[in-house]
């Protein structure tokens, strides 16, 4: 009787001829049809076959009646279903949730369909964040958790279970962004109201850690790159570490997938994986190929059989996202163990992978060179970004420098 269809989603009236009922008669329900899945919503309404059938043009007082009901519940649920549709986030929970046909719908359902979202989008980082961010909400409160539920008594009981296992304000940090981001989707799909909402200022804030960002000197930059202990797997991590820290601090996962291709008049020239998606106008990356970089091209690369292959011999191409972000977290780990030894016995502080885009940082600024160069070596956005990132090393290097001043043995 009455349609609608748009953007993969049909509405439509139909008489539930399943099941007949006492007195004879069938439901009419609302029926929304999306990816060959269906569901029936009622509509308190109910009628013979042969009512049904002239329902439409009828002027019966009753049935007359019967036809308004039914277009009430017809357009209520269009509209619910039209507003999901543009936002391009139409999912039946949601529907539900809009609809008020079920109060329980929780807060882990809507991170599973978050979930789903970003496996169909491939983003294989994103994905695995939010599911190690569901993980530890589970651990805490269970697998079906109400929206209701969130306060801010209940956030600040979140954080205190998550410090008392020693978990970091940094990693705390992941997890209560990404909880809040499913509460924004909540928000904005009026599964909550506005008042439910727990997070901001005067209500809950999300924690944050300044982490423990190591960057080191040039002597102990040294150190590293002339360590030497005899074994293959010790020097191809190391040098791969030392390239990264030259690459202007070039992360490991688009470390492993440059290609020669990313070669051009002497430089290395790259878009910033972690960035590529979320900014307009990517930002290319320029670094200078030194003398060094090429003898550990020439070394450890592949040879250059077309501007295709990559540069060193860990991907393959065919990875999908799911093996790409493995791949990226082996390498780290395995490079990770040989620099933990390196430091171990040289005595310098640990180091990991992120401390070459630390050091590479620190020595230019510690080196009087313009922080706006440094900023577009980063591929930061702009200056702001750069100085607040710099600041926490310049931090270590005060109190380092303030020993000094009580230093009378020397």
């Amino acid at each position: 009787m009455y349609k609608y269809s748009k953007d993969g989603v049909s509405v439509l009236t139909v008489l539930d001829k399943r099941k007949q009922k006492m007195n004879g008669l069938f439901p009419i329900k609302v029926q929304v049809i999306h990816n060959r899945k269906q569901k029936y919503y009622s509509t308190g309404q109910e009628v013979s076959i042969r009512d049904w059938e002239v329902l439409p043009h009828t002027k019966n007082r009753h049935l007359s009646e019967v036809r308004r009901n039914i277009e009430n519940s017809f357009s209520l649920i269009r509209q619910q279903v039209e507003f999901l549709s543009f936002q391009g986030e139409f999912h039946f929970d949601i529907l539900n949730a809009r609809l008020g046909r079920y109060s329980d719908f929780s807060v882990n359902a809507l991170f599973h369909k978050k979930l789903e979202e970003l496996k169909e989008n491939g983003q294989a980082n994103t994905y695995l964040s939010y599911k190690g961010s569901l993980n530890k909400i589970e651990q805490f409160a269970g697998k079906h958790i109400s929206f209701h539920e969130i306060t801010i008594n209940w956030l600040n009981r979140f954080e205190h279970h998550l410090s008392a296992l020693g978990i970091s304000y940094s990693s705390m940090g992941f997890y209560f962004r990404n909880l809040k981001c499913i509460l924004n989707i909540a928000r904005k799909d009026g599964i909550i109201k506005e008042s439910q909402y727990p997070f901001g200022k005067g209500k809950y804030e999300v924690p944050t850690g300044c982490g423990r960002k190591l960057a080191l000197n040039l002597k102990e930059i040294k150190k590293i790159i002339t360590y030497n202990d005899g074994t293959q797997k010790t020097e191809i991590y190391r040098d791969l570490w030392f390239f990264s820290y030259l690459c202007n601090g070039i992360n490991f996962r688009d470390l492993l997938y440059l290609q020669y291709s990313n070669i051009i008049n002497g430089e290395i020239c790259f878009i910033r994986a972690k960035t590529a998606r979320n900014t307009k106008h990517s930002k290319i990356i320029h670094a200078v190929i030194t003398p060094e970089m090429q003898k550990i091209i020439e070394k450890w690369g592949n040879p250059p059989k077309s501007p295709e292959t990559y540069i060193f011999p860990f991907a393959t191409g065919k990875e999908n996202p799911f093996e790409r972000v493995k791949l990226v977290r082996d390498v780290v780990t395995e490079c990770n163990q040989i620099l933990y030894k390196i430091s171990h016995k040289t005595g310098i502080p640990r180091v990991t992978t992120y401390s070459a885009r630390h050091s590479f940082a620190t020595v230019l600024k510690r080196s009087g060179v313009n922080i706006s160069y440094i900023s577009e070596s980063l591929g930061h956005s702009n200056l702001a970004i750069t100085e607040n990132y710099l600041a926490s090393f310049e931090a270590e290097e005060r109190k380092k420098n303030s020993i000094l001043l009580t230093r009378f043995d020397l």
